[in-house]
């Protein structure tokens, strides 16, 4: 009888230990999927836009593509220039002379959706 107990029981952890992995697999997938679909972008009108247009709630336009640049506007080395169009399309002031080829790969990390055509 005790040899029975014995057998089950370790049938019991060896699956679990089985199971278990697979689940936290599982588990990795969903959180992976989950992340991507945050990707999703949004799309905004120009009213919904031209709203967030001060220093502590800063959104501009870049090519069709909308950005919330709120937290660089103190940063920005241009200082308010930045202001200057919040709110409203930034392409041209954006893609002056003035900016290095860094802003480039810099303004992907504030991207949160496009325009509404």
């Amino acid at each position: 009888m005790l040899i029975v107990v014995v057998a089950v029981l370790l049938s019991v952890l060896l699956g679990a230990l089985l199971v278990i992995p697979q689940l936290k697999k599982t588990g990795n997938s969903k959180t992976a999927q989950k992340s991507s679909m945050s990707k999703v972008s949004k799309t905004y009108t120009k009213a919904e836009i031209s709203l967030h247009n001060k220093k502590t709630d800063c959104w501009i336009i870049i090519k069709d593509k909308v950005y919330d640049v709120t937290s660089y506007v103190e940063e920005h080395p241009g200082g308010d220039a930045i202001l200057a169009h919040a709110g409203d399309d930034s392409t041209e002031g954006f893609f002056g002379p003035q900016h290095a080829t860094r802003v480039f790969d810099m303004i992907d990390d504030f991207y949160i959706g496009d325009l509404e055509h």
